[in-house]
């Protein structure tokens, strides 16, 4: 197996144990994932990692649920630097109105990877939502949403925001899509990633 195989399988293998181990709370092994500044930007959280870790064990406590199923991954690696895309739903579940509701989000983690001491680990990473839809875990209920409120977020994301906003959280209004401006944005800094300039 050549040297670019065995790195794409390392780069993957990252990616996939950032989804188990997150949703399982393994957290002194999520920590390996990331390079000591990782930074996640998400709709409900832009930080460093070891203030995401911190956030997410808040919220497991006060009954927070958020999971990851991950689809497949696309790599590109120019050195020691990297891009990783991955399809991904996210998942989640609260009650919405007086209604427990799951609201499933799909689009792809964009992960900007450094090798650095023989070891691949994420330097950013970042998402792009591309769709969702909210759902009661009851069929029998009938949910009504705020047209209004749903309106003040991205078509990829927006029941999403809808739940994580009634849940208190401060949700970013300008993540990227499927496509658009911000979306074509964050591929030109994968660009300049790989090309070797500093984010």
């Amino acid at each position: 197996m050549d040297q670019k195989t065995l790195e794409t399988i390392e780069i993957k293998q990252v990616v996939e144990s950032w989804a188990v181990w997150r949703d399982s709370g393994d957290w002194e092994r999520f920590r390996t994932v990331w390079h000591e500044e990782g930074v996640m930007m998400a709709t409900w959280f832009q930080g460093p990692f070891e203030e995401f870790i911190r956030v997410n064990q808040e919220g497991w406590k006060r009954g927070v649920n958020i999971l990851h199923m991950l689809g497949g991954t696309s790599v590109e690696i120019a050195g020691t630097r990297a891009i990783a895309q991955t399809k991904t739903t996210i998942s989640q579940r609260a009650i919405v109105h007086d209604v427990l509701v799951d609201v499933l989000c799909t689009g792809r983690f964009y992960d900007f990877f450094e090798k650095r001491d023989g070891r691949w680990a994420i330097v950013l990473r970042r998402l792009l939502y591309e769709k969702d839809r909210m759902d009661p875990v009851d069929p029998s209920k009938t949910l009504q949403l705020d047209p209004k409120v749903l309106a003040q977020f991205p078509e990829g994301y927006r029941h999403l925001a809808y739940l994580q906003s009634s849940l208190g959280f401060k949700v970013k209004a300008d993540m990227p899509g499927l496509k658009g401006p911000a979306t074509d944005g964050l591929y030109a800094l994968g660009k300049k990633w790989l090309a070797g300039e500093a984010l």
